[in-house]
């Protein structure tokens, strides 16, 4: 097929950043404000996953490219995504103790998300090879930028002995850890 081809959206070779307006991950589509003004930006659940997510938190930072459509101009692609700023705010006490060059130096382990419950605030994961649950608190994973988990999701987390038992003091999609640890660790 021709580049002229005007039935194929041209993605932009430069990168936008912006910030998610709101996300859903039930309807599958949020909007992101690009940092450079003009209509909101359409993001799918599709472009998510190809960046290794199902879910992002609402005031999330958020660089990625975009193509025009008949529709709008939608993401076609992620490069990286920053939590929200206030995120930090809101500290589990199981968490907030831990000195942060010690939860650095914890390793990062792959996971499967068991159950999440959004409305609950909370749901379990295994770490591979392992039996045990590892508790999942809302608010680690919107300090990790995430907003849901899906059963069955890959993920990876921190994990720690905290005051109620083994639980996740940081969560990562699995492909933004991989990626993140290539300069040696895990």
């Amino acid at each position: 097929m021709s580049q002229d081809n005007p039935e194929i959206p041209q993605v932009d070779p430069q990168p936008l950043t912006g910030v998610v307006k709101w996300f859903d991950p039930v309807k599958g589509f949020g909007f992101v404000i690009s940092d450079h003004g003009g209509p909101d930006i359409l993001l799918h659940v599709n472009v998510l996953r190809n960046f290794g997510q199902s879910s992002v938190a609402d005031g999330a930072k958020i660089t990625f490219h975009a193509h025009q459509t008949d529709r709008g101009v939608q993401a076609a692609s992620i490069t990286e995504i920053i939590p929200p700023e206030g995120a930090q705010a809101a500290v589990l006490t199981d968490i907030g103790d831990l000195d942060a060059q010690a939860m650095a130096d914890t390793p990062l382990q792959p996971a499967r998300v068991k159950w999440f419950d959004k409305a609950k605030g909370f749901g379990f994961a295994n770490v591979f090879g392992k039996d045990e649950d590892v508790f999942l608190h809302v608010e680690v994973l919107r300090q990790s930028g995430l907003s849901d988990l899906q059963p069955g999701e890959a993920l990876a987390m921190r994990v720690i002995n905290g005051k109620r038992g083994v639980m996740a003091a940081e969560v990562q999609a699995w492909e933004a850890a991989i990626g993140s640890d290539e300069g040696g660790g895990t």
